[in-house]
């Protein structure tokens, strides 16, 4: 994860993969990280750590070799799998020398490596780090859609730090037709949200419809169905 995005939730690549441990679309939706207009959970801090463990177990499995998995992980599968059956059973150190995989790849699993002997002993190698606390929070069942600044308000949290405990939230709002979908919040925090939601007034609710457009419909026409605007539906 220190490699693939500096620990960084919310960080994309110019190949479209994203989050902490940079699933490519495709990948995440393999391992059951939703991908829609209100959430990425590519970028879910739990989920995608899961579906990043499932990944590279389902890597290992298949290649017996936790160099070639890692570097499977980074290059994909399918490269590693024509090697093979190319060269035959070769490992990844000798994909290296006959420069059988990109470059970015060759250097990937050695970052790696090195990241995990850094880490054990830091001062051996001349960093000297202050290790942050722990990331603790508490999760809270959310059925209906709420936003984030009205979360903030109702427990007296900052709005940035609910924002970056929930990073997979792409619009500052709950996710849509998710009854299952659990709001991360400073730990001590839960039971207080849970006590403000069930008190939370509807105006205070995010507050969209959801209608599925039909053939020949326009936005004017959905508008008026709902006493509003085709401004307002854009927007």
């Amino acid at each position: 994860a220190h490699v693939e995005s500096n620990f960084r939730p919310a960080v994309y690549s110019r190949a479209g993969a994203r989050g902490v441990w940079q699933f490519m679309p495709g990948t995440g939706r393999h391992y059951g990280l939703r991908q829609d207009w209100w959430i990425d959970e590519r970028a879910d801090i739990v989920k995608s750590t899961r579906a990043a463990a499932r990944h590279l177990k389902d890597l290992y499995e298949e290649l017996a070799d936790w160099n070639l998995a890692m570097a499977s992980y980074n290059a994909g599968i399918g490269r590693i799998q024509r090697n093979h059956r190319r060269y035959g059973p070769i490992d990844y150190w000798t994909m290296i020398k006959r420069r059988l995989l990109p470059r970015e790849t060759r250097n990937y699993v050695p970052s790696i490596l090195a990241a995990m002997i850094i880490y054990h002993n830091p001062e051996l190698y001349g960093f000297n780090v202050k290790r942050d606390d722990p990331l603790e929070f508490e999760s809270v069942r959310v059925d209906d859609q709420v936003a984030l600044e009205v979360v903030s308000k109702e427990i007296n949290v900052s709005l940035d730090e609910l924002a970056a405990l929930n990073p997979e939230l792409r619009r500052g709002v709950t996710p849509f037709g998710d009854v299952e979908y659990a709001l991360k919040v400073p730990l001590g925090k839960g039971a207080f949200l849970k006590e403000r939601l069930a008190f939370l007034p509807p105006d205070k609710k995010a507050q969209f419809q959801h209608h599925k457009v039909r053939r020949g419909e326009t936005l004017s026409g959905i508008a008026e169905g709902y006493s509003s605007t085709a401004n307002a539906i854009m927007q």
